[in-house]
Order: C-alpha cells, then sequence, then structure tokens
C-alpha cells in the first residue's frame, strides 16, 4: 500500500509545527461533527431557555463542552435547527473557565502571564480556522534565480554530429538539429521541460480536475488574458492538495498545461519555430516530418503512439478552424487561426496508418520585394519592372508548380499597387495580407449540409465583387469557373491578378482552354504579363526563382497563337536573371506618360536603387516597406534625394 504513495503525493506538504501547540491533532473529525453540533445548538435554544438569561460564556466549563439542554427529545446524533443569527466566524472557542474572574495583567506572575500568552494563542481559534487551507505565499519563475527549465547540455553519439541549437518559444523550448554523418540526413530534435514520474501524475491529476471544473466562455479574451485564467486555476488547485512545489517544478507543470489546453500540444514547438514551413504527420507511429528552410525536408523526435490522442487533436484543429470532421466525411480542408492552411482526414477511413494533417505555416510578416530580392528570387531590375507595371495598371499571372513561390511573389507584388486604391482579394483559405486602408479580404464558404445548400465558391465571390467597382482584383488562385470570369474583368478594364499551377506560358494557355476553366483563346489577350516561377537546385540547395516574365502582346490571326515577348530569364548556370533587351510594356508606359527612352531609363534607375536601398538598409518588414512605396509614389523627388544620400555617401 505504501508504494502507491511515493506519486505525486508524496509531494504533499507536511503542516508546520507549531512550538506552542501540542503535536497531537487539535481535534479529530468525530469532535468536528460535535464541536458543529454545539455551536449551532448554543445559539438556538430561544424555545427552551431564555437567552438572555444563558451565555455563551455560561455554557463551556473547564472540562470542555457541555451542552445543558436537555436532547433526550432529540435524535442521537441529527439534530434541525434554523439559520444561524450570527457570522460563525465570530464564535470564538474558550475553553477557559468563565467563571473564574482574571486579575489585571500587571498583578500576574510571569509564568501566569507566559501561560495566559499561551492559552490566549489557542483560544483565539475561530470556527472558520479549523478549516482553512494554508496558502504559501506565490513565487515566481525566473531562470536567473531558479535555473532553466530544459537540459542544453548534448552527449554525442558515434557518428551523429550537432549542428545548431536554437530556441524558438524560450525558456520552455528549443531545437538541436543533428546530422548522421552515415546517411546524410538531418534529424529535428525538439527540447522541452521532461517531467518525472510525480510530477506527470499530479499534472494528470491537475488536468482531469480543470477538466472537472473550469467553466470559463474565452470569447472576447486574448491569449495572454486566457492563459492568465488557465495558471491562476491551476494555481488554486495546487495549492488545494497542499503540493510543494518549487517555482521550477511549478512552472514546467503550467507549461505543459499551456501547451495542451492554448497550444498545439506535441506540435506546440514546431509552429513557433519560424524556419519551418511544413508539418506533415503521416499516421500513428510515424515520425512528424517537418520542411525546414535551412535543411529542407527532415523527420522530427515527436511521434504520435496513441490513436486516441492524434485523433482528438485532428477533431481539435478542425474544431479551432471553425470546421467539422468525423467518419462520415473524413477529409477537410481547413485555416488554422494564424492562418496556416491545414489539410486533414480522420480515422482509418481513407488513411491506412490512421489520422493525418498537413500543415502549410503561414508567415505572420508577408513576404516583401526586398525579400525577393535578398533571396535572389527576383533582381532588383525585374521588380523594378514589375512595379512600373503594377503602378501603370497591367495584369498579371504568377504560374508554376507546387511550392514555387507563386503566391509569395503575388503578394509582396501588390506593395506596390497605389495607397488609396480600392482592392478586393479573393481566396479559398487566408493567404494574402496587405497594408492597404482601402482593402476587402474576401474567402469561400462551404455547404451547411450535403446539399451544398450555402456554398459560396470563387466565382460568386467574384461576382460580388466586379459589383463592387474595384481597381485591383486578386485572385488566390484560378482553378474552375472563376476563370471565365477573371478574364471577362480583364476585358472589362479591371486590373486583375492570380495564380495558377503551370510551368510555362504553353502550359497556361492549354490550362485555361480547356475543362473546368473553359477561357476563348481571344479573351486572352486581355492578359499583359505571365511571371513563370520554379523551385530548383543550386549547389546542392533548393531555392525558388523567377525563371520568366513574359509579356502577353496579342493573338496571330492566321495561326491564332499567342504572340509573347520575354522580358526577363533566369540562367541556371550562373544563379543570375538577365534582362533581354526589349519590352513593349514599358514602350507603352512611355507613350502613356510622355517619356523618352532616357526618361524611362532614369525612372527603373531611380526605382532599383530604392529597392537595394532597402535591401541594405535591411528595411524587411512588409509596413515599413509599404511605407516607403508609398512615400514614393507621392513624392518621389524627396525619396530618391534621401535614397542617394545614404547610399553613396555610405559606399
Amino acid at each position: 500500500m505504501s508504494g502507491e504513495w511515493k506519486g505525486w503525493r508524496s509531494l504533499f506538504r507536511k503542516r508546520r509545527e507549531d512550538p506552542i501547540v501540542s503535536e497531537e491533532p487539535l481535534y479529530t473529525m468525530d469532535e468536528h461533527d460535535g464541536l458543529l453540533d454545539e455551536l449551532v445548538a448554543s445559539t438556538h435554544t430561544e424555545k427552551e431557555q431564555n437567552i438572555n438569561e444563558i451565555t455563551v460564556s455560561d455554557r463551556h466549563p473547564e472540562a470542555g463542552f457541555q451542552d445543558t439542554t436537555d436532547d433526550t427529545d432529540l435524535p442521537a446524533k441529527k439534530k434541525t435547527f434554523t439559520a444561524h443569527p450570527l457570522p460563525l466566524e465570530e464564535v470564538v472557542i474558550d475553553n477557559a473557565s468563565p467563571h473564574a474572574p482574571s486579575a489585571p495583567l500587571e498583578q500576574q506572575a510571569p509564568e501566569e502571564i507566559e501561560g495566559t500568552a499561551i492559552k490566549t494563542n489557542e483560544k483565539k481559534r475561530t470556527f472558520r480556522d479549523l478549516f482553512s487551507i494554508r496558502h504559501r505565499e506565490h513565487e515566481e519563475y525566473s531562470p536567473e534565480k531558479h535555473g532553466t527549465l530544459v537540459d542544453l547540455s548534448y552527449k554525442p553519439s558515434p557518428g551523429i554530429e550537432e549542428v545548431e541549437v536554437y530556441p524558438v518559444h524560450p525558456p520552455y523550448a528549443y531545437i538541436r538539429i543533428l546530422y548522421d554523418i552515415v546517411s546524410h540526413e538531418y534529424t529535428y530534435q525538439v527540447i522541452e521541460p521532461i517531467l518525472t514520474d510525480g510530477e506527470e501524475e499530479f499534472y494528470k491529476e491537475i488536468k482531469s480536475r480543470l477538466f472537472e471544473t473550469l467553466d470559463i466562455s474565452t470569447r472576447g479574451l486574448s491569449r495572454s488574458e486566457t492563459r492568465e485564467i488557465l495558471r491562476e486555476a491551476c494555481r488554486g488547485i495546487i495549492a488545494d492538495y497542499e503540493i510543494r512545489l518549487d517555482p521550477a517544478e511549478e512552472e514546467k507543470i503550467l507549461y505543459r498545461m499551456d501547451r495542451e489546453f492554448l497550444g498545439d500540444a506535441l506540435i506546440d514547438p514546431v509552429m513557433h519555430d519560424p524556419f519551418i514551413e511544413d508539418i506533415s504527420c503521416d499516421g500513428l507511429m510515424a515520425p512528424i516530418f517537418v520542411y525546414h528552410t535551412r535543411y529542407e525536408s527532415m523527420k522530427t523526435t515527436l511521434t504520435y503512439k496513441d490513436s486516441t490522442e492524434l485523433d482528438s487533436f485532428v477533431t481539435k484543429l478542425a474544431q479551432r478552424a471553425g470546421k467539422y470532421i468525423s467518419i462520415a466525411e473524413p477529409i477537410l480542408d481547413a485555416t488554422m487561426s494564424d492562418g496556416s492552411r491545414i489539410q486533414m482526414t480522420l480515422g482509418t477511413e481513407v488513411t491506412a496508418h490512421g489520422s493525418t494533417f498537413t500543415i502549410r505555416k503561414f508567415r505572420e510578416e508577408p513576404i516583401t520585394p526586398t525579400d525577393l530580392i535578398e533571396w535572389k528570387t527576383f533582381s532588383s531590375l525585374s521588380i523594378a519592372f514589375l512595379w512600373l507595371a503594377v503602378e501603370s495598371g497591367k495584369s498579371c499571372l504568377f504560374a508554376g508548380g507546387t511550392a514555387s513561390g507563386k503566391t509569395t511573389s503575388l503578394n509582396a507584388i501588390s506593395l506596390f499597387m497605389p495607397p488609396l486604391a480600392k482592392i478586393i482579394t479573393l481566396e479559398d483559405t487566408r493567404e494574402l495580407k496587405l497594408p492597404h486602408p482601402n482593402w476587402i479580404p474576401s474567402i469561400t464558404r462551404d455547404s451547411f449540409d450535403t446539399g451544398g445548400r450555402g456554398e459560396i465558391d470563387l466565382y460568386e465571390l467574384l461576382r460580388a465583387a466586379l459589383r463592387q467597382r474595384p481597381e485591383y482584383l486578386l485572385v488566390g488562385e484560378v482553378r474552375g469557373r472563376e476563370a471565365l470570369t477573371l478574364f471577362q474583368a480583364m476585358s472589362t478594364g479591371h486590373i486583375t491578378y492570380s495564380t495558377v499551377h503551370a510551368d510555362s506560358v504553353a502550359s497556361v494557355v492549354h490550362r485555361l482552354e480547356n475543362p473546368p476553366m473553359n477561357v476563348p483563346r481571344n479573351m486572352l489577350s486581355a492578359l499583359n504579363l505571365v511571371s513563370v516561377q520554379v523551385q530548383a537546385r543550386v549547389g546542392g540547395q533548393r531555392i525558388r526563382r523567377n525563371k520568366q516574365i513574359i509579356e502577353v502582346l496579342d493573338i496571330d490571326p492566321r495561326t491564332n497563337e499567342l504572340i509573347t515577348n520575354e522580358v526577363f530569364r533566369w540562367k541556371p548556370s550562373s544563379d543570375e536573371i538577365t534582362y533581354l533587351g526589349k519590352s513593349f510594356i514599358l514602350e507603352d508606359i512611355m507613350e502613356e506618360r510622355g517619356w523618352n527612352d532616357e526618361r524611362m531609363q532614369e525612372e527603373l534607375k531611380r526605382r532599383q536603387e530604392v529597392l537595394e536601398w532597402m535591401r541594405v538598409r535591411k528595411i524587411r518588414h512588409y509596413r515599413d516597406v509599404s511605407a516607403i512605396l508609398m512615400d514614393y509614389f507621392r513624392n518621389p523627388e524627396d525619396v530618391i534625394k534621401k535614397v542617394r544620400r545614404d547610399l553613396y555617401e555610405s559606399v
């Protein structure tokens, strides 16, 4: 029996020994019951005795409590009384003799004074004191004072090297990258606080109590407010159990609670990692895989071993996204609260290894043109070219394969739109994020039932958007009947931008002309530009590059083929994006603005300098970049003077 009490129960705090009070328990449970009856009975005897004649002190001789009322007619243990007329905490238990008058304190001997003090300490205990729980003063955890929660030391294994360690949620979660010399593979190791067996058992007990007692609506509360409510509830349960935990032990349990209730459970540290793009769980007993911006695809040390836990997490993800997943409908696409896209399956209905999920993480701070230049996805000249084209109202399609950076480039280029232009974005899942004040983000909605009632797709959103007289229309991706409406909008003068899965202009035309898009070829001439993105390898590294920027000029009336002109091309051998020397769009802009060749070259040079200045100054946040672009739109001369002064003086 004693072995069963070595878990969290061994952490129970022993009551402090009072040097004055005896070590024997003050009252047993039977005495508590009797005392309660005595106290209540002593104040409810009006029908049997005159309360003015009998005082409380008259009924408590020195030997103890002696009830002078006649209880022969009452049950042995249970008595029924009316409501207590006095606050219970004011009823004082007095064990001293009420009849012996005490001498003044100054006339008593020192021994008597000391004894009186002892008796005073004993008899001043109130009824509430008997049942009070002693709470120690809470001490907040501090890494400097109480030490770290995780052990970052590493004992190298044969053939395994430690590449780097970096924090993702300090002081709770860290990531260690390991490299296997034999297999040439990287491993993503998650480092978190480890609970002892006793702490783990106590954590489960607190979690069970929270499920039973915590009933709070988090609607309208921030994450920090919800977190504080959860922590206070946990501390209250710890205090109820009178557990002795030092601040570090308590903080480990509170972190686990925060991770389970408010975070993303097992994968919470991975969701905090800014270098992770994709998270993939392939089922039960399989390691979770991630795609790292530096080390690409690699397995982690995380694994779901319990099917109930995995199914519960997938269900929770769906509920947080405002969707529903079940055995009847085991496949779901949704958007997480942070904007990440998630695709999940439930159980073994459609995936043999159990529930699965794939998360494509959403960057809280969108990619900017400065980032694209820094990563060499585009050259500064090609970005300056697109800047002029967007500002001049030229429509563009971003084409490419999966994860080639189409939507990223679309979001970055959208910063070039005029500051007060009316912009409407249409998406299946929220990915685009603009700083413009006159921006309406729209997303599709699934149906309420299996019959399709209440469904709003991209086609319906696009029809509604065209009635709102937008200057710029951005569609996340065209893949169905909305493509025809999009090209109709282009033909009527609306400036539109979108993405499409294709790897060349010919592939784009082929997809647009065939079902389910069914766009007539003569409408394709309304498109001005096609930017082809590609994911490739250079020097053993996976990179994203702008393969081509192509102008769509017209349709050949004899062959019915599109007439195109390639303006920029990426050369894999040298990893450079070069200008091919001719642009009909630039000629159109020159004609519209009344510029000559020298003026156009000067304008392109100016914009290149602004972009390079932001790159050198490491101005990367999308709001900072947008503010500079808006300043240039309103007052280009002042901006270019400042840029050239900073650029060339620093050189």
